[in-house]
């Protein structure tokens, strides 16, 4: 009888997710909000932090287990479906050339971003969650970090708010940009400067369209290639993290939920990603059955924003201060000149 107790309040909980879900999906087709690529994560991500500043301390404390679990588990199927969205084909598509421009921006965004968060003496939490979701693709990656650094979910809402402001305006500035001349690249070199570059994978289809198809294209593939670069990129941190709990405390902040010390953090649904990825590319399903695929998974992903919304007072979000902008401010900085360089340089 207790244990179905437990499982009704779990549900509930997900329920109560779910439904701002639904509400973040139903917001996110007016067509203004559409016009502006605003995904239903980054609105579910909103609900939820007004949910915890409201409404939080009025429902039942038995919901919040069925919260973590949307934020947690329901994260993980989320980003393991994410890989069907690619396949091998994508790489081909575009050549090896992008790959390498994704892979040198990927590295250096990351390294600045820890140099930078250390010199401002920043949480390191917040600081690889920001720099990971700069790097890589936005508010995916920053979840996919923040399930392997398990940090507490007001720094992953600090990190995603950084992202989508500075995304956001990039997905504004690179169309007016390159239809003004001011930037000197091809069509080809344009698209992969954007998708190489842009923070999320909506703000690389919004600039794209404002672009043209052929530079929409592009952008995209490589986007998504440096979507896939997310597993490696988990890998390495969960070893790092392993590293860093044989060394430090438990209270470390980098294991403020994990006292283990010693045991490789083995992110196993990034395996499960890049098996959907290997799926993808040598079983191919129908369109049709990939778009439905697609569509639930980005439900799942903004239950887990949700979730974490849910998580997040707005007096720990004060708590961290103007710094996680600043960094965010100086990668995004890097990502327009420093990618810029790197695309022309390669296109040389």
């Amino acid at each position: 009888m207790v244990l179905n107790e437990k499982r009704k309040d779990i549900l509930h909980g997900i329920l109560l997710v779910a439904l701002f879900s639904c509400a973040a999906f139903y917001i996110g087709e007016i067509p203004v909000l559409e016009k502006l690529s605003i995904s239903p994560l980054i609105i579910g991500i909103v609900f939820g932090m007004l949910y915890a500043n409201s409404l939080r301390g009025r429902l039942p404390e038995t919901w919040v287990p069925g919260i973590v679990f949307s934020s947690k588990q329901i994260l993980r199927l989320g980003i393991i479906l994410y890989g069907f969205r690619l396949s091998v084909k994508d790489i081909e598509s575009v050549g090896m050339q992008a790959v390498m421009v994704d892979a040198l921006i990927v590295c250096s965004t990351i390294f600045i971003g820890l140099a930078a968060g250390k010199m401002l003496k920043m949480d390191r939490g917040i600081t690889l969650l920001t720099s990971i979701g700069s790097s890589i693709c936005g508010a995916a990656a920053i979840l996919g970090a923040e399930s392997a650094l398990k940090t507490k979910p007001y720094k992953t809402a600090v990190a995603v708010s950084t992202v989508v402001i500075f995304g956001t305006l990039s997905m504004f500035l690179y169309p007016l940009a390159y239809r003004n001349g001011l930037l000197g690249l091809s069509p080809e070199q344009m698209g992969v400067y954007a998708g190489a570059t842009l923070h999320e994978v909506a703000h690389v289809v919004g600039a794209g369209n404002a672009m043209g198809g052929e530079i929409s294209d592009t952008a995209i593939i490589v986007k998504m290639i440096r979507v896939m670069m997310l597993v490696p990129v988990l890998l390495v941190l969960g070893y790092a993290i392993s590293r860093m709990r044989a060394k430090r405390s438990a209270e470390d902040s980098l294991a403020e939920n994990d006292g283990r010390k010693g045991k490789i953090s083995v992110p196993w649904f990034a395996f499960g990603f890049l098996g959907v990825i290997v799926f993808n590319s040598f079983v191919p399903l129908p369109s049709a059955g990939v778009d439905v695929i697609n569509y639930a998974d980005t439900f799942l992903l903004t239950m887990a924003m949700t979730a974490l919304g849910m998580e997040t007072d707005i007096n720990k979000f004060k708590k961290a201060g103007p710094k996680p902008f600043l960094l965010a401010f100086i990668l995004y900085v890097w990502l327009l000149a420093g990618g810029y360089a790197i695309v022309k340089y390669m296109a040389a």
